[in-house]
């Protein structure tokens, strides 16, 4: 992202936030198009509960794609979109609550 090159494993172990600094899990592989020569996801395990309790279970891991990928450090940050699942899950909630 930053134009330097960095060797693909660099990526695993590290955290991966929103960009409005919620933790969202932790790098554990990478998604890749070998043709094209390029990351196209993150697989990341030891996800926020918070976020994924209701879509993922217990010890299962998701892949981001690696277009919500919006700096990367000491931790990658992603679009908040990952946020989101809790919202409409929060959504879905208040909707049964009121039916």
């Amino acid at each position: 992202m930053d134009g330097e090159s960095q060797e693909i494993t660099a990526l695993v172990g590290r955290e991966v936030y929103s960009n409005n600094g919620v933790f969202v899990g932790e790098i554990e592989d990478v998604r890749l198009d070998l043709d094209e020569e390029q990351v196209t996801g993150l697989a990341l395990a030891e996800l926020s509960s918070e976020l994924f309790a209701s879509h993922v279970d217990p010890g299962q891991g998701v892949i981001v794609p690696y277009r919500w990928v919006r700096a990367v450090g000491d931790v990658v940050l992603v679009n908040d979109i990952v946020e989101r699942l809790k919202t409409d899950d929060d959504a879905e909630e208040n909707e049964e609550a009121v039916a």
